[in-house]
């Protein structure tokens, strides 16, 4: 049966609340992979992904970047939440990995075995986490933004890479996945880049209908993702 409970946490004087999710038919220490939400906050989509995680033997630890486990509903609320994270991104790997030091401390975590998936700002959130960490076994951006930090880029990329991208995402133009392909490549990344042919951003999200926005939910591309993310995370965990 699958168990879920609220994990406080903090960065600095900010309070988050993760969403912790395991099932007790799988003993021992576990792997733990870390969901990273979309610009609107730690929702229950990102919840939903930690329990499905959790199924498979994972922990699944949905992760809060605003605080307070915070959402908002409108364009202009999420933008608002989302910015200050967008134009600092040493805010933005601070507040990430804070949620990385706090669940090597769960009794269940195998913390050797950490990985972490994004959607959309949460897809920036976890390459900045691989461009940054040693510590992190791969991480998976699902349709994320892709630009690099402005700050100098590393040498060295360590942990593994696997980016699922929609080709009609009108907010990742194929100018920056390019620029992307050339970071990984100069950082000696291991690294994966899927693209699927008619997918706009969101694509894995079932209320994503914005299409005249560039956001539609294609459920053939998120079942391939889908399977894509459970094949990459079998690979670095090894099981």
């Amino acid at each position: 049966m699958i168990q879920t409970q609220n994990f406080s946490y903090h960065d600095g004087s900010t309070t988050l609340s993760g969403w912790l999710a395991t099932d007790d038919a799988f003993s021992g220490k576990k792997p733990i992979v870390l969901v990273t939400h979309d610009w609107s906050g730690r929702n229950e989509f990102a919840c939903q992904k930690a329990e499905k995680l959790a199924a498979l033997g994972y922990a699944g630890f949905a992760l809060d970047m605003y605080g307070d486990a915070r959402t908002a509903a409108t364009d202009d609320e999420k933008m608002a939440l989302m910015k200050p994270f967008t134009t600092n991104r040493q805010l933005l790997l601070r507040r990430i990995r804070a949620a990385v030091d706090a669940v090597k401390k769960i009794e269940q975590v195998d913390s050797d075995n950490i990985a972490a998936i994004g959607f959309c700002f949460g897809g920036l959130c976890v390459l900045d986490l691989a461009r940054n960490s040693q510590d992190i076994r791969g991480v998976v951006s699902l349709h994320g933004l892709l630009m690099p930090p402005n700050d100098r880029l590393p040498a060295k990329i360590a942990p593994k890479i696997l980016v699922l991208h929609g080709h009609d995402d009108p907010s990742v133009p194929p100018d920056q996945v390019l620029a992307f392909e050339e970071e990984m490549t100069h950082a000696k990344a291991d690294w994966q880049l899927v693209i699927y042919g008619g997918t706009m951003h969101a694509f894995t999200n079932p209320l994503a209908s914005q299409p005249a926005l560039g956001r539609l939910y294609n459920p053939t591309a998120d079942h391939r993702a889908w399977v894509a993310t459970t094949q990459f995370l079998h690979e670095i965990f090894k099981r």
